[in-house]
């Protein structure tokens, strides 16, 4: 189309002219102050690329491969409810544009079409995200309903027990829609009849002996989704899990943590390959993919830029999205002498200026 965006920052600028400011606030913000929102951008640019020459980059590879599954980059759908805000088609639009790019969607249990209907348009593999519930039959029948619908792995969100204070929000006294995956409850309330009123149905006591009983419940591979220390990336092989998604929630549940791309390393050090490890949080160039991979992560993930995609264009907006992601990274493996995925290590970046460490 005529003045076609061209990077991931261009998509916004379009969607947040088209979207309601309630519902592109809800997408873009964080909680309270934002400083972390802010900061993580900032990071990902003080990390700087250590390109080599004279590498045959004639021949150029970015798949990968996720739990075993083959993906043609390693980019996948983050798991984020309600994608009808942005467009009637809603996930259907997205688990398309995630086949069409040869990719993973993790789709969010609060997503405004069911898991059934969404997987019966996929084209590509699809993982099924929830929560620990306060009911334990809906943790499992929702579990189950994923694998007889045929998504291949369960991401479990373990960094949203307490409801967050986003700001944005309650000024503009925003109020997301319910979710048909679940017909029985009102949002995220359960029961809305309940004496004193309706609570959470996630459940803020859930701990590790949780992952050991679902895990041993089903046949699913867990994925646990929002880790930011190395200690709970050990804690998640010790507990069953076959991933971890090093996450802080786009910073939408507790400011002034780090960034993700700053607990990376920890998180990779500590579960010692043991399992993968995928990253999400400011993903919106290449480049910043290609500095993932060099820290350890096997794949990561979009939130946001799904949003963006979306909004501009329904599926086809959503897969140029990821076209435009798949073109910069396959120029940054090619420019920094790496033409595989295998090959991008940690000899490609630093964070010190030469300058600075020669002379200090």
């Amino acid at each position: 189309m005529p003045n076609e965006p061209v990077n991931i920052f261009e998509y916004e600028e379009i969607a947040k002219r088209k979207l309601d400011k309630a519902e592109y606030d809800f997408i873009a913000g964080g909680t309270t102050d934002e400083i972390t929102l802010r900061r993580t951008r900032s990071l990902f640019d003080s990390i700087k690329l250590r390109p080599s020459m004279l590498v045959d980059v004639s021949h150029r590879d970015t798949s990968t491969t996720v739990l075993g599954q083959p993906i043609s980059f390693p980019v996948m759908l983050d798991p984020a409810g309600n994608h009808k805000s942005v467009h009637p088609d809603a996930e259907l639009a997205s688990a398309k544009a995630a086949g069409a790019a040869g990719t993973v969607m993790v789709l969010s249990s609060h997503s405004s079409r069911t898991l059934e209907e969404v997987s019966q348009v996929a084209t590509g593999p699809l993982w099924f995200q929830q929560y620990f519930f306060r009911d334990r039959g809906l943790t499992l029948e929702m579990a189950s309903r994923a694998e007889e619908a045929g998504y291949t792995a369960l991401c479990m969100t373990v960094d949203a027990k307490m409801e967050p204070k986003r700001e944005r929000n309650l000024r503009n006294q925003y109020v997301g829609a319910p979710s048909p995956n679940y017909p029985q409850v009102d949002a995220w309330t359960f029961p809305p009849d309940a004496p004193g009123g309706p609570a959470d149905i996630r459940d803020p006591g859930a701990a590790w002996a949780d992952l050991d009983w679902l895990a041993a419940n089903t046949r699913l591979p867990l994925v646990v989704k929002g880790l930011m220390i190395g200690e709970d990336g050990k804690r998640s092989v010790d507990h069953g899990a076959k991933a971890v998604i090093v996450s802080n929630h786009g910073a939408r549940y507790l400011d002034t943590t780090f960034t993700t791309i700053e607990v990376l390393p920890e998180v990779v050090e500590a579960v010692d390959g043991k399992i993968e490890v995928y990253l999400d949080g400011g993903i919106r160039r290449g480049t910043d993919i290609v500095k993932a991979m060099a820290i350890g992560a096997q794949a990561v993930l979009i939130g946001r830029p799904l949003f963006w995609g979306l909004a501009v264009n329904g599926a086809a907006g959503l897969t140029s999205v990821l076209d435009v992601l798949r073109y910069e990274l396959d120029i940054a493996m090619g420019m920094c002498g790496r033409p595989t995925i295998e090959s991008i290590d940690s000899d490609l970046i630093g964070t010190v200026s030469p300058l600075t460490s020669r002379f200090q």
